[in-house]
């Protein structure tokens, strides 16, 4: 059952990156997947995650459908743990590997990801050494890149952050459901920016 939940998540992250250009131009679905052991772990976000019925409706529900499936098998991860990011914070960002470290496939070429935010949750400014492509499946969202304009998203729109670039987001009424890629040394975790604001 297990095993055929991580297929059912990858294919459908397959479809979402194969169709959608911006994706694919970012960089290619790896066709070097090896299935991987995962131990699971449990957060207060993937309680929230699976409860939010403002993510239904979506183009790609069968993306979010293949997620909840997963998630009591998945590897919800503590992001900034000791950092003093606050721990309503921690109790409500949803983050996940899909192909990586802790997630149910490997890839010498590609990182991937799956972040929930529910409603009015900001976060705040981080940067990593991987170059990274967002596309919001369903909900939405603002994003902020330093020197760059800040843009809102919603479900289809995609959005690229630069090698170590300074970004942020954050929700306002709506949650946000959005995978995530990266390429170029994601070995590497995301840790929080220095500066409280780089607008």
């Amino acid at each position: 059952m297990s095993r055929t939940a991580w297929n059912n998540l990858l294919a459908e992250a397959r479809n979402l990156h194969t169709g959608n250009a911006a994706m694919s131009a970012f960089c290619t679905f790896p066709t070097d997947l090896t299935p991987q052991e995962v131990t699971p772990h449990h957060t207060p976000a993937a309680d929230l995650f699976q409860a939010d019925q403002e993510l239904t409706g979506s183009p790609n529900d069968g993306f979010r459908h293949a997620l909840i499936t997963a998630t009591p098998l998945a590897q919800w991860q503590v992001l900034y743990k000791d950092t003093g990011i606050g721990q309503d914070f921690l109790d409500r960002f949803g983050f996940l590997c899909l192909i990586g470290d802790g997630g149910g496939f490997h890839s010498p070429t590609m990182g991937a990801w799956i972040l929930y935010m529910p409603a009015n949750l900001h976060y705040t400014w981080h940067h990593h050494i991987a170059e990274e492509a967002y596309l919001v499946v369903a909900g939405s969202a603002r994003f902020f890149r330093h020197g760059k304009p800040d843009v809102t998203l919603s479900a289809g729109q995609t959005i690229q952050h630069d090698r170590n670039q300074p970004h942020a987001m954050e929700t306002g009424d709506s949650p946000v459901l959005c995978y995530i890629t990266w390429r170029n040394g994601f070995d590497h975790l995301p840790v929080l920016s220095q500066a409280k604001d780089f607008r």
